[in-house]
């Protein structure tokens, strides 16, 4: 039926009138070869002005609202809109796509920047983050990424003189962006006093760090640096839209119409008015300028484009123009000339030349206008009105003729009667009135059918009737001209319509979909003469069908461009063209209408080009006349490879399992058993299924796959090795071109595709992260270098990588239906083609995405199911095979010829097949060169088996070595020699589940019975070969052995079972009792008497063997049977059912027993399948109710029971496993189900069957004693133990340390009252904060600005810094330049120290605290640190936490890695190569791995449930490294960009526990070292304990270093100092023999957080705060650094006239600082914390305030206590002397001020207190005279007091009288502390400023600049 193909006529666009004008701007360009670049609805267009001609971009999918110009300019960058926008590289010139950037930004990309060089592109969303993003677009790689503005962006821009700076701008803000590593860093622009904050609309860029942008009011602001250096006022009148610089100058457009040029220092060189132009009009507004040589591009609001010549100003050349904003609705073709008219939601009528493609007149009305049409003669011109007016205009000069309202609401449609006399009106009020045209319009009739508004009218030929559509659907029909309805179908039935424009009629059916709402087509025009109707509709696509298209869902032709929707769509008079109006885009397509004759000769008419989404397939199949899909083809289709449980997803399923049995578990749990097995031979090869999936090697061997193994098999000596690496059935393979290197690709949920060795089967890639449910094909380019796979989810996602960096390169949506093939074009590395059902696609690279384009089958073929595909000997050439049995032939993406070459379907190529024959073809398809047929006959004697069947479906080829081997359906290798004969090599049952299995009671040798109808019966020995096969009539899902191993027992699917003999398979007797499938046969033991036949309708039969008869029945399971044994004296049998249910039963009658559970294990049994009871309680896992233990089977020594389950684990369990959750050894080949597991007769080998993956497999049991240790044991039970290794609490506290973040810091003292610093405005930088009494709350802290503004009073230099951060960090310090200088950090500033003379430098980039620090030790990055911080949510903006690389002798940062670690980075480490940097995160315990240089991630994994502590690379490697954490020990491997993990195994040594690990070292020969929590060292050989170095320390082990020259290794630990021991040691390389050395701290006890080794010396870091050198020969120690070891550091005081000063910490010390010497002079223990010091007036005495209310003088000359004294309870806040030294002031938290009188002595009793003091005191001032005291307190407020009468003094003007001796609470912003910052002072003589910290213990001494006077 024709009515269902597609036509095969087609539109090619030929003009767009319009140009996106409204809520866009700049974006309009001339190209390098002087065309004009721009875009409007979904199209980027390219005009000529000297051709007059169009070019279209078509890859958009939604409108496009952004373009940027490459500085070459040719290439074009344009965003889209849309729910997952993407951003389109295109050639001006060839219109291909260079590259798509897509999976960033949501809603939309408001604007995109090139930079200098054009090699990066940055781009910014419409979310609400208004998102920043920086390209490498060629590669398609996101660079960099972060939050841009909370508002709106419009504008943004490369500084073309600086490299990595980028300036944006938008509402209410200009930002200025550093991009350094991956982190985009943004400074806000500071408005100061210069101009007033507001929205900067647009910018650009100039030399010396000048930023010129365009305001809002019509200013320009100039910018230097960050600051607003001056404004150039009344630049506009009104907004600045657009500026543009060029070599000249700039130009700058506005809102006011006027177009400035500016020369390049911004100094005014012409004004051009375009309002006062001839073009102009009021209201016209610039959206966009470009200015080239004396050319100007102008872009208005209005959709104009204008050209103004610079000598010629006043005359701009009109050259586009478009509707303006506002729908566009109205439609109508002339009747008699090639003229379209067009009116809009702007009022404008206008009338457009197709020939000419210009607008030719234009009329504003009073009314928006919604629908047109023009009089047969061509005269008259009618417009619907929405008011519910119409107009009629002469066409010939646009004057008016009538104006009509007869109705309210819009009228939406409007016709003349094909005779002319009669106009139709359709109104939205659902009424259609008939006026006559002669009669001066006057009404004739009135039809009222409807009850919903009319959407389409068509009058008869005969204007004798009307059809009309309305809202709801419905059609109906009216005499003419009184408007009766007419209701008879008969009437209607012989009328021809003039026109055909009604959407609903059954001439039209088919351009509904099948299953659609009725309103979305908006328009249809019918062309009766090509036969052929387009529509229009909501989802702005232009559609051709054939014509009358009589059934719902008919195929079409779809075209794209306008954005939304299309509102209407004609004919040209003649039929050449169709013109179609987008409403939101209001813009006008034209397109040239090619008949099918035409297109013969137009082959250059390929298929468009476009990135839109696959369901373009749906147009151009012909389903009429596929033929039916080939049986197998069909299965294949519907295959699925969905799973219920993936094992990606076991850890989390096992996680939650775990919380719902935490009780469960507190039995000592068996260990797993001693033996193991490993992989021994598969028989089976995956062939129903996948195809070209079998290779040679370069050395002979033969590469495949099957289940989850990848096998290498040597045929010389039929042995084969295996890949293991992944965990569910491979679906495809590949061999590498040049190396024998594989790729397998596997079911999962994120699946993976592994790239391996076949030499060292080790994996040296592994991709993931962009398929579904698994990889259905891979190819690898011919360079070896990249990989293409396809998926099989939905879309069928095709993905390029570059395997060996695992980077994914560019990806697609392939199809929607099945793609079987995918190939790499051999020539050129960005081509590709896939083939699939009823598909063949030919690809090309384009950035991050792939351009497919249809294979074009012309009139020679038919869209065929291609099987598989080939390229040819050139690059356009390519081979396809048909499920038809024809070889296509192509050219680029045309078909040349087809050949018939097989009978069935063609599966495989190489450059084959259901009928069985391999046919050997020249290199053009030609002729055939020869066939081989696959025939028993001519199997060869070598052969490993038997031929099933002849001709089988052959599914893969590959030629070499002189053969060709060729894989089939029914999952055999054979190899064929070139003269004929043919080998079989490996074989496995065919497609069909495998369930019976059965070893010899005396031989080597096996029997399985599958459901594909086969009993064969396989040898285990050394020769692996199938030895017999059988066809039984029906499939079978059980066997037995008699035990003299001569009759062998099948039972059948269909409910009957027989018995054959064993060696020739002949029958010997068969019954048929049963309905139901037969799921187990026994032979009773000993003679072999009975039979038991267990089947599934819940009966057991014995019968009895030599009379044949059934002698029993046992009833009584209430389900089906699963296992059934016998015992050793064939009495009794022991069943297991589907329910669960363990039964037993007396043989032979088959009466039911019960036998206590206790006793069944004293039975002894024959054999032991069971799966249920106590003795195999511990084989089910967490996870029951998920997965299904199979089948089980005892070795005959009854030790080990191995079991098989529903997820493909083969398990080993001690036996009697008893208790639940038992630790097994756990060994994955198999994909699903392991359907049956069995031990030989002598324990030596365990043979395992995969039901679903038809493969048997082979393993060696291997003893306990015997075997070398092997990767392939996992020995994981389920449930880790809970038994922890100890406790200690420096580690839970670091463990639970939650770290603020500046952010989030809240206030450390509970305020009330108004802060009197909320002010409204924003300070600028030269006004100080208001000076208030009370310290400003800590808040968000910009960057750091310390010594970088110049201020007019004076500026802080960071001196010294007292503090290092020991409590809760590890290995944070180093020696640098061989032992000269350390390094370390604290807070949030990393410090180089200089061992010899103590001074200090800093790096101040950090904007939070630092966590961890290391150094890179390769020579090529000599100096270069590492720091990483905490921060808040992993968003990337600036305070998210972040990596910074820096050198740390010039401070320079060299690197920025903003992090997906959430809370904060607690571990880095570099890499061998120092290339790579390791960093663990604080979230959910990520590792991720970085090429810091470029700042990039190469991957990242979470890393366990817990906190991990320390991760490190092995100092030789660039992929090994090591990660230790509470409870965990991993050893990692980096393949590509993927993270493979193994967990340390502990089962090697008797008693082993995982304990939690706190540091890790290395040795040689993959030696690992990890320091525990219990003070022992565990020695790891790869990831197998190999021994414990027992108490190595008395406490935790908390830092550990290798040394790299001589590989000595030093330990840390936490101990008491006592006579041998010591808290750090020196071991030799293999941790045997140590040397302990004493840290003379005096501390109790010496607690090691870090160690470093340099030339004879070792540095450590103590928790207590202390930096210390030991000498290694003479064990001297020197205490380079020292601090306050808890804090906050409350109390400050500096000493009236040195350069001393005391600070008094939480940790019960004062200490005595001197800055000239740089050091700690003393420290004194008080036993309780203290809040605050103060020295006398003398400096002679010192006055300490305690945190429990007392206070303490001390004498400074002997640090003696003068006096002490307790009169409150809570703590002290404030402690001052007056002046004349005679009173100390106390103030408390009780509110209170204390006086005391010093001149009475040392007895210090108070004299009086101030009173009514309304919250608590936080600091105090005496007056110069000693007679008053100002007290500020928790409410902001300050109170003014009498001394020593304590009277509270009210006068305010006596207050401001008093001059104050001291003056404190003077706060200006600098940077370095964490969160708060406690405390402020200055030195005597205002020489330095101390500053201490709270959360970060540490003392910061800055040095005062004084400005010159």
């Amino acid at each position: 039926m024709a009515a269902r193909s597609a036509p095969s006529c087609h539109l090619r666009l030929e003009w767009v009138y319009g140009y996106r004008g409204h809520q866009c701007r700049n974006n309009l360009y001339y190209t390098a070869a002087k065309e004009i670049v721009y875009f409007v609805a979904g199209v980027g267009v390219v005009y000529s002005p000297r051709e007059h001609r169009q070019k279209f971009y078509r890859g958009h999918s939604d409108d496009i609202i952004s373009l940027a110009l490459h500085p070459e300019r040719v290439l074009v960058a344009t965003g889209q809109v849309g729910k997952e926008p993407y951003i389109c590289v295109w050639d001006s010139y060839t219109l291909q796509t260079i590259s798509v950037l897509k999976d960033v930004h949501t809603h939309g990309i408001a604007c995109l920047a090139f930079d200098l060089d054009g090699q990066r592109l940055v781009s910014v969303g419409l979310d609400s983050k208004n998102a920043v993003c920086v390209w490498d677009w060629k590669r398609g790689k996101m660079l960099s990424m972060a939050p841009g503005h909370t508002d709106r962006i419009f504008d943004i821009s490369w500084d073309l003189y600086q490299p990595n700076k980028l300036v944006s701008c938008g509402v209410k803000h200009i930002k200025f962006w550093n991009l350094c590593g991956n982190a985009l860093t943004p400074k806000r622009g500071v408005f100061g006093k210069t101009g007033d904050l507001q929205t900067i609309l647009c910018l650009a860029c100039a030399r010396d760090e000048l930023t010129y942008s365009g305001a809002l009011n019509g200013d320009i602001y100039v910018w230097k640096g960050i600051n607003l250096i001056r404004t150039i006022q009344g630049a506009h009148t009104a907004g600045i839209f657009s500026m543009n610089a060029c070599e000249e100058g700039f130009a700058t457009g506005g809102r006011d119409g006027c177009i400035r040029l500016w020369d390049l220092t911004f100094k005014p060189i012409t004004v051009i008015d375009l309002r006062e132009t001839d073009q102009g009009y009021k209201g016209l507004s610039v959206r966009s300028v470009c200015w080239r040589g004396d050319h100007i591009l102008v872009g208005t609001q209005d959709s104009e484009i204008f050209e103004i010549v610079v000598h010629e100003r006043n005359k701009p050349f009109l050259i586009m123009q478009g509707h303006c904003e506002g729908e566009l609705w109205a439609l109508a073709v002339h009747p008699t000339k090639p003229l379209a008219v067009t009116g809009s939601d702007d009022r404008s009528v206008r009338i457009w030349s197709l020939v000419d493609h210009a607008l030719i007149a234009r009329c504003n009305m009073e009314e928006p206008i919604r629908c047109a049409a023009v009089n047969v003669d061509g005269i008259h011109l009618a417009l619907g009105m929405k008011d519910g007016s119409f107009t009629v205009l002469r066409v010939r000069d646009m004057t008016e003729v009538v104006h009509i309202k007869d109705r309210k609401e819009a009228i939406h449609e409007l016709k003349y009667s094909p005779d002319g006399t009669y106009l139709a009106v359709g109104c939205n009020d659902s009424s259609v009135d008939i006026y006559g045209v002669a009669q001066r319009y006057k009404k004739f009739g009135e039809c009222v059918g409807s009850l919903s508004f009319i959407t389409h009218l068509d009058w008869s030929s005969d204007s004798r009737y009307l059809q009309t559509n309305d809202g709801n659907g419905k059609r109906l029909f009216y005499r003419m001209p009184g408007g009766k309805e007419v209701t008879n179908k008969e009437e209607i039935k012989g009328v021809h319509w003039a026109s055909w424009t009604c959407v609903s009629g059954l001439e039209v059916n088919g351009i509904w979909p099948k299953y659609s709402d009725i309103n979305d087509i908006n328009s249809v025009d019918g062309n009766y003469i090509g036969q052929v109707l387009v529509t229009a509709d909501d989802y702005g696509i232009v559609k051709l069908f054939r014509y009358p298209c009589l059934r719902k869902g008919a195929k079409f032709k779809k075209y794209i461009g306008h954005s939304a929707h299309v509102t209407n769509v004609r004919w040209s008079h003649d039929y050449q063209w169709v013109i179609s109006i987008g409403g939101a885009d209001h813009s006008v397509f034209q397109w040239k209408f090619i008949p099918e004759r035409k297109l013969k000769d137009a082959l250059h008419i390929a298929p468009q080009e476009s990135l839109a989404d696959s369901n373009t397939d749906e147009s151009d199949s012909d389903l009429s006349d596929v033929p039916e899909l080939d049986s197998e083809i069909e299965q294949e289709t519907q295959l699925t490879y969905r799973r219920q449980v993936y094992k990606e997803d076991l850890p989390q399923l096992k996680e939650q399992y775990k919380e719902k049995q935490k009780s469960g578990t507190s039995k000592r749990r068996e260990r797993a058993p001693g033996n193991s097995i490993r992989l021994h031979f598969v028989h089976g090869y995956r062939g129903y299924d996948c195809r070209s999936n079998l290779f040679y090697t370069q050395i002979g061997e033969i590469v495949y796959h099957v289940a989850a193994v990848g096998v290498i098999y040597n045929r010389q000596q039929n042995t084969q090795r295996f890949y293991l690496g992944h965990d569910d059935d491979i679906l495809c393979l590949a061999i590498h071109p040049l190396k024998d290197y594989v790729a397998t690709g596997q079911v999962g949920r994120d699946p993976t595709i592994h790239i391996w060795d076949t030499e060292t089967i080790k994996p040296l890639s592994i991709l993931k992260g962009y398929h579904q449910y698994g990889v259905c094909a891979v190819d690898f380019s011919a360079d070896g270098k990249r990989l293409v796979s396809v998926g099989i989810d939905d879309s069928h996602t095709i993905v390029l990588w570059d395997w060996k960096k695992g980077e994914k390169l560019s990806l697609a949506r392939g199809s929607k239906d099945k793609i079987f093939v995918v190939k790499m074009n051999p020539y050129v590395p960005d081509k590709l083609i896939t083939a699939g059902i009823k598909h063949m696609k030919f690809w090309r690279r384009a950035g991050g995405g792939l351009i497919g384009r249809k294979g074009y089958v012309g009139t020679l073929g038919k869209n065929d199911t291609m099987m598989c595909a080939v390229y040819g000997w050139t690059e356009e050439m390519a081979f396809s095979g048909t499920s038809t049995g024809d070889v296509c032939i192509w050219r680029d993406v045309f078909l040349v010829k087809t050949v018939k070459a097989h009978d069935g379907p063609v599966f495989s190529m190489h450059a084959l097949e259901k009928d069985g024959v391999v046919a050997l073809w020249d290199d053009s398809f030609e002729r055939c060169l020869k066939t081989y047929a696959i025939k028993r006959a001519a199997l060869a004697p070598g052969s490993k088996g038997l031929l099933l069947e002849d001709n089988p479906s052959i599914r893969a080829i590959s030629l070499g070595h002189g053969h060709i081997l060729v894989g089939t359906k029914n999952g055999e290798i054979l190899e064929v020699d070139k003269s004929g004969p043919i080998t079989l090599l490996v074989q496995g049952h065919m497609e069909g589940e495998v369930w019976g299995l059965a070893t010899h009671p005396y031989l080597p040798i096996c029997a399985t019975v599958s459901d594909d109808k086969t009993l064969r019966i396989w040898d285990l020995s050394p020769s692996h070969c199938m030895l017999a096969v059988r066809k039984l009539k029906k499939g079978g899902r059980c066997c037995c052995f008699s035990p003299d191993g001569k009759a062998l027992a099948v039972g059948l699917n269909d409910g009957s079972f027989l018995m054959a003999n064993a060696d020739t398979l002949e029958d010997l007797v068969s019954f048929h009792h049963r309905k139901d499938i037969i799921s187990d046969i026994r032979f009773s033991p000993g003679s072999g008497k009975y039979l038991a036949v267990a089947s599934h309708d819940s009966f057991i039969d014995i019968y009895n063997v030599l009379s044949s008869k059934r002698v029993g029945v046992c009833k009584g399971a209430t389900s089906y049977i699963t296992h059934i044994d016998w015992d050793i004296r064939g009495k009794l049998l022991q069943v297991n059912t589907g329910a669960k249910e363990q039964l037993f039963f007396e043989a032979p009658r088959g009466k039911k027993q019960t036998i206590p559970s206790v006793e069944v294990e004293k039975i002894g049994w024959a054999s032991w399948t069971s799966v249920l009871g106590l003795c195999c309680e511990g084989i089910w896992p967490v996870i029951g109710e998920v997965t299904d233990i199979t089948a089980s089977c005892l070795t005959s020594d009854k030790t080990v029971l191995a079991t098989g389950d529903d997820l493909g684990f083969v398990k080993l369990f001690r036996y009697p496993s008893k208790g639940k959750f038992g630790k097994f050894k756990r060994y994955v080949a198999h994909s699903t189900h392991v359907t049956n597991v069995r031990w030989t007769y002598d324990d030596s080998m365990l043979v395992t069957l995969g039901g679903t993956d038809m493969s048997l497999m082979v393993w060696t049991n291997e003893m306990e004693g015997y075997r070398e240790k092997r990767p392939c044991d996992s020995e994981e039970s389920d449930i880790d133990s809970e038994e922890d290794g100890g406790y200690d609490s420096d580690v839970t506290r670091e463990n639970e340390t939650s770290y603020t973040i500046r952010a989030l810091a809240t206030n450390i003292r509970p305020m009330f009252g108004v802060k009197p610093h909320l002010q409204q405005k924003e300070p600028s930088v030269d006004e100080r904060p208001p000076v208030s009494r009370a310290p400003p709350q800590p808040e968000k802290l910009q960057t750091n600005n310390v010594g970088k503004k110049k201020r007019p009073i004076e500026d802080l230099v960071l001196e010294l810094v007292f503090g290092y951060r020991g409590r809760d960090c590890r290995n944070n310090v180093h020696y640098l330049n061989d032992g000269d200088d350390i390094i370390y950090h604290t807070a949030s500033v990393g410090i180089l120290h200089n061992v010899a003379t103590g001074t200090q430098s800093f790096y101040q980039e950090h904007n939070d605290d630092i966590l961890c620090l290391t150094v890179n030790q390769h020579p090529k990055f000599i100096n270069i640190v590492a720091t990483g911080q905490v921060g808040d949510s992993a968003d990337m903006s600036a305070t998210a936490p972040s990596i910074h690389i820096w050198d740390a002798m010039n401070k320079q940062t060299l690197s920025i890695l903003r992090c997906y670690h959430s809370k904060g980075v607690c571990s880095v480490s570099f890499s061998a190569t120092g290339k790579l940097l390791l960093s663990v995160g604080l979230d959910e315990h990520t590792i991720t791995i970085w090429r810091w240089q470029e700042g990039a991630k190469i991957a990242s994994r979470a890393g366990h449930n817990q906190r991990i502590f320390v991760a490190e690379f092995r100092p030789d490697s660039d992929s090994q490294f090591v990660s230790v954490g509470v409870k965990h020990v991993k050893f990692w491997t980096l393949a590509g960009r993927t993270l493979l993990s193994r967990k340390g195994l502990l089962s090697t040594l008797d008693d082993a526990r995982m304990q939690t690990m706190l540091a890790v070292a290395f040795g040689a020969n993959n030696l690992t070292f990890t320091g525990t929590i219990s003070g022992d060292v565990c020695v790891w050989k790869d990831h197998i304990l190999c021994r414990i170095v027992a108490r190595a320390h008395n406490g935790p082990v908390f830092a550990m270093y290798t040394t790299l020259r001589d590989g000595l290794i030093v330990t840390g630990g936490k101990e008491r100092p006592s006579k041998e021991g010591g808290a750090v040691k020196l071991w030799d390389q293999e941790l045997r023999r140590c040397r302990a050395f004493k840290l003379e701290t005096g501390q109790v006890t010496d607690c090691v957080r870090s160690v470093c080794r340099g030339k004879g010396k070792i540095l450590v870091g103590t928790r207590n705060a202390e930096i210390i050198e030991v000498g290694e020969k003479n064990a001297a120690c020197n205490i380079l650094v020292n601090a306050h070891v808890d804090g906050p550091i409350w109390g400050l005081a500096a000493h009236p006239s040195r350069d001393f000063f005391l600070s008094a910490a939480e940790d019960g010390t004062v200490r005595l600082w001197d800055i000239a010497d740089k050091k700690m002079l003393n420290k004194v223990n008080l036993g309780h914390a203290a809040r605050t010091v103060c020295y006398s007036p003398e400096g002679d005495m010192v006055a300490i305030g305690m945190k429990n209310g007392e206070f303490i003088i001390l004498l400074v000359s002997s640090l003696k206590i003068w006096g002490k004294k307790r009169d409150r309870r809570c703590a002290i806040h404030d402690i001052r002397f007056s002046p004349d030294s005679r009173f100390l002031a106390v103030g408390s938290s009780e509110n209170s001020v204390d006086f005391y009188d010093l001149t009475l002595g040392p007895t210090l009793n108070r004299i009086s207190y101030c009173k009514d003091i309304p919250s608590f005191v936080i600091q105090m001032d005496f007056s110069a005279d000693s007679r008053h005291l100002q007290v500020s307190t928790g409410c902001y407020k300050r109170h003014v007091y009498e001394v020593p009468s304590g009277k509270h003094l009210m006068d305010q003007t006596a207050i401001d009288r008093i001059t104050w001796a001291t003056w404190t609470a003077k706060h200006k912003r600098f940077l370095g502390h964490s969160p708060h910052v406690t405390n402020i002072r200055f030195t005597s003589g205002d020489r330095h400023v101390i500053s201490a910290g709270g959360d970060d213990c540490s003392l910061f001494v800055w040095r005062c600049v004084h400005m010159p006077h």
